[in-house]
């Protein structure tokens, strides 16, 4: 049978860490897990309720293409709250997860060949689905001097669209309204679209992050409620677009998705109301990275990115490797902690990085790190 080479994408490596993690696991090995992108904790206990008492009252069925309308306005209601921004709910789409939105946006703004700039290190998705849908993902190499997130110096000319995040994955930085603006206005300066992948918004630490849009409504954003609202398995996000640009992605929505999982959409408005429980996971988030922060460089992981949001630590590794999955493989077996290889992130920089979540619970975090202290030790003599 004949295949196309849009299948042909680069495997996410954190997923191959996670089946040795659990091959492991199978052993009776106990793993910590610094590997995945997700929080530890369930979805609030208010949400799964309000799911229970959903399915007791009636059928969960198809909801209109763009979402339930009861969602769409209380995200725009988010917008008030946490940006002072007012936004119509009309404007937002209920997806199936951030990879749907990104998969939404691609098709809508792009056509076959157009030339989409990325930061390296990313989140390795963006250049997967890009070459799926027969565009050109450009990387864009960014410095330790910009803390990881590209600056309009970096871009080049003929971008047909440029895609950020902040805060990032996988170093967690984040960008100021500054900052943003004038990566914006670079993008739009050269008529490229862009698109602001806004997933990490709410695990922030020192400072708010900022939304596009509150510089400009000729943006996509795109968010979720994996992170924030601790709903990875429940796959449901939403993204916002520009007024006249509803029905495209209306229409796209129908046909490649019909609607977003019914019984996630009801998870997800009750979640927008569980914040006592949401801050109690965040105060986990602080002091595990409060630990990171610390224990790291103990370990003797000592060039590393302070994270200013979401749940990561990007660390230089180049003087301990030059091969970082062999590395992680090394980890994983020797101190039973599982890491994820920077090569996810960066093909031509990551042989010499490591990513290290702190989602989990703080006694795997202290666990994790008393592990990888000792490895290191050993390691060393």
């Amino acid at each position: 049978m004949k295949v196309s080479s849009r299948g042909e994408v680069d495997p996410f490596i954190v997923m191959d860490v996670m089946a040795a993690a659990a091959r492991a696991e199978a052993e009776g090995r106990r793993i910590i897990h610094m590997e995945v992108g997700q929080p530890g904790t369930p979805a609030p206990a208010a949400a799964r309720a309000a799911l229970a008492r959903a399915m007791e009252t009636g059928p969960l069925g198809y909801t209109v293409g763009l979402g339930l309308p009861e969602l769409r306005a209380r995200i725009a209601q988010l917008y008030a709250d946490w940006y002072g921004v007012d936004l119509n709910p009309d404007r937002i789409v209920i997806t199936p997860g951030s990879s749907g939105g990104f998969t939404l946006a691609f098709t809508s703004l792009f056509d076959a060949g157009a030339r989409v700039g990325i930061g390296m290190p990313g989140y390795p998705s963006y250049k997967a689905i890009l070459t799926a849908l027969d565009l050109e993902p450009v990387k864009i190499e960014t410095t330790v001097e910009n803390r990881l997130q590209p600056v309009p110096a970096d871009l080049p000319p003929d971008l047909d669209g440029l895609l950020v995040a902040s805060p990032a994955n996988p170093s967690g930085t984040m960008l100021d309204r500054d900052a943003l603006a004038a990566l914006i206005g670079a993008a739009q300066g050269q008529g490229a679209a862009f698109i602001s992948d806004e997933i990490y918004h709410g695990v922030e630490y020192e400072r708010k992050a900022v939304t596009a849009l509150e510089i400009t409504d000729d943006t996509y954003v795109i968010n979720s409620f994996s992170k924030y609202f601790s709903m990875t398995g429940w796959r449901v996000g939403w993204m916002v677009v520009p007024e006249d640009h509803i029905r495209r992605v209306e229409r796209l929505v129908q046909n490649l998705f019909i609607c977003a999982p019914h019984a996630s959409q009801v998870v997800a408005l009750a979640a927008l109301d569980a914040t006592d429980e949401l801050e109690v996971n965040m105060a986990v988030y602080r002091r595990n990275r409060a630990l990171m922060m610390e224990g790291l460089p103990k370990a003797g992981f000592t060039k590393i990115a302070p994270p200013d949001g979401a749940f990561y630590v990007y660390a230089d590794v180049s003087e301990l490797t030059d091969d970082s999955r062999a590395f992680a493989a090394e980890i994983l077996e020797k101190a039973g902690v599982a890491v994820t290889p920077g090569l996810d992130f960066d093909p031509a920089r990551g042989a010499g990085t490591l990513r290290f979540s702190y989602a989990r619970a703080t006694e795997d975090i202290e666990e994790g790190l008393d592990r990888l202290t000792r490895f290191m030790a050993a390691r060393a003599r």
